[in-house]
């Protein structure tokens, strides 16, 4: 049996990936793959970076992380730049060295990984062809497929939109595992935005001709979360903390 654990936007949360690289080192964990969005968002953009480097996880090109590196790739998004957003992205590009940012350039927009016994996994950040589009578990069936019907892969993963889920077409299995730095109820009042004080992701086990998928939900210190925004200097610093104190 090959376990590979699926990870994705953790948006500069290192408290949160730090727990769950913990879990990991806990478990019999063959390897692990990043979807994206590591660095912008958080008070703790370096600190994320070198955790997935020093251990050597593949990282796919997100949205965000090639927001950071230049601000003009979200003129191609649906989604509305901020001026938070944007401040933000500033100060995470002065966090990040040169050398940094050019590993962070480097990666690519999508990665393929052997599963073991015969399966492959197609890693992306939205969907295989780009990586801002939006496209939720609940889209038509024919939105859906018109994203993600590649074939090949036994199973496509995503990231992008916070949520985990897994969803069938033909024989190709799509998942995503949600966020390891910033989850949150997509539905909840969006003037009183709360994160979710657990990082989501999951482990994919392939052996003896099946595929299984295990989603996880491992707790970490929201107080602290919080802390490190308001003390990082980061712009919005106590914005983004109160978000986090209700755990």
């Amino acid at each position: 049996m090959t376990r590979t654990a699926i990870v994705s936007d953790v948006h500069g949360n290192a408290i949160a990936l730090r727990a769950v690289v913990a879990e990991l080192d806990a478990q019999a964990i063959d390897r692990v793959v990043c979807l994206g969005d590591l660095c912008q968002g958080g008070a703790q953009p370096d600190e994320c970076l070198e955790l997935v480097v020093e251990r050597g996880w593949p990282v796919v090109l997100g949205n965000a992380d090639a927001f950071v590196l230049d601000s003009a790739t979200a003129s191609g998004s649906s989604e509305t730049v901020t001026e938070r957003q944007l401040a933000v992205r500033e100060w995470t590009y002065g966090h990040l060295t040169p050398a940094q940012r050019d590993r962070i350039a480097a990666w690519e927009p999508t990665v393929t990984l052997d599963l073991g016994d015969g399966r492959t996994l197609l890693a992306c950040h939205a969907t295989p062809a780009a990586y801002d589009p939006v496209v939720l578990p609940s889209a038509p069936e024919d939105e859906f497929r018109a994203a993600f019907d590649h074939t090949g892969p036994d199973l496509v993963a995503c990231g992008h939109i916070h949520l985990p889920y897994v969803r069938r077409i033909g024989a190709t299995l799509v998942l995503n595992p949600g966020s390891v730095g910033l989850g949150y109820d997509h539905d909840q009042d969006p003037e009183r935005v709360r994160f979710d004080p657990w990082a989501a992701w999951a482990v994919v086990s392939a052996g003896g001709g099946g595929l299984s998928v295990d989603f996880r939900r491992t707790p970490f210190d929201a107080a602290a979360v919080a802390d490190a925004h308001r003390t990082s200097g980061m712009p919005y610093g106590d914005e983004y903390a109160s978000a986090w104190l209700h755990a």
